[in-house]
């Protein structure tokens, strides 16, 4: 695997690592140089099923396989849930055509330099660790879903009951030391050059759970080379 800094994430211009992951939605595995000089592909590096904004965000990433498809481009979902956990979890929510991996050493976050974030009783410096205090003072909103904006856990909390998610005993190793894994989309090249990327990384938690809008990542897209 090629090495790469892992202090931040992966720029445009950088050459992506290879990872190689069990597929979720199929058998085998997925490896990032299976796109090497074939395809361009999205890989979308999330939490595990665990985390409900990455439920959603893998949703909405997973509505732009149609038009990316159009355009020559594939795409990689990759979470950090154990395989047959994930399995059964898409066996019951279904999402068609997402080409899933799992990954729950986080081994291809590592890879593609994003990091897993510390929480501590007091102590700020993002992106590597967040007092406790300075989390609960963020507010997160999902428009239609949460009554209104709300610190982080407690709107994880809100929504697992929304969505009728019971935390399993592989969720909860997951947690324990990945619950502050940041997350993060990378668009690639056929040759596999980091061309795009929107990362939770900037601004200082500004863009904790949040994730490119649709009329971001297609125009990025666009302007792939041929």
């Amino acid at each position: 695997m090629e090495q790469h800094d892992n202090q931040s994430p992966l720029r445009p211009g950088d050459r992506a690592p290879n990872v190689v992951l069990d597929a979720i939605t199929r058998g085998g595995t997925i490896a990032i140089d299976d796109f090497r000089g074939h395809k361009p592909v999205l890989v979308g590096l999330f939490r595990g099923l665990h985390c409900p904004f990455c439920r959603r965000q893998i949703a909405a990433m997973a509505e732009l396989e149609t038009p990316l498809h159009d355009q020559g481009i594939d795409s990689l979902t990759i979470v950090n849930t154990p395989t047959e956990r994930a399995r059964l979890y898409f066996r019951y929510h279904p999402i068609p055509n997402l080409l899933a991996a799992s990954d729950p050493d986080r081994v291809s976050h590592r890879a593609f330099g994003l990091p897993n974030l510390e929480f501590t009783e007091d102590e700020d410096n993002w992106p590597y660790k967040v007092g406790m205090p300075t989390m609960k003072s963020m507010r997160v909103d999902v428009p239609g879903e949460l009554p209104e904006p709300m610190d982080p856990m407690a709107a994880s909390e809100f929504l697992d009951k929304l969505d009728g998610y019971e935390q399993t005993d592989e969720d909860r190793q997951m947690m324990a030391d990945g619950y502050g894994q940041l997350t993060g989309e990378f668009l690639l090249d056929k040759d596999g050059i980091v061309r795009w990327c929107f990362t939770e990384v900037p601004g200082d938690g500004s863009r904790l759970f949040s994730s490119p809008s649709r009329q971001e990542l297609m125009s990025a897209a666009a302007q792939l080379p041929a």
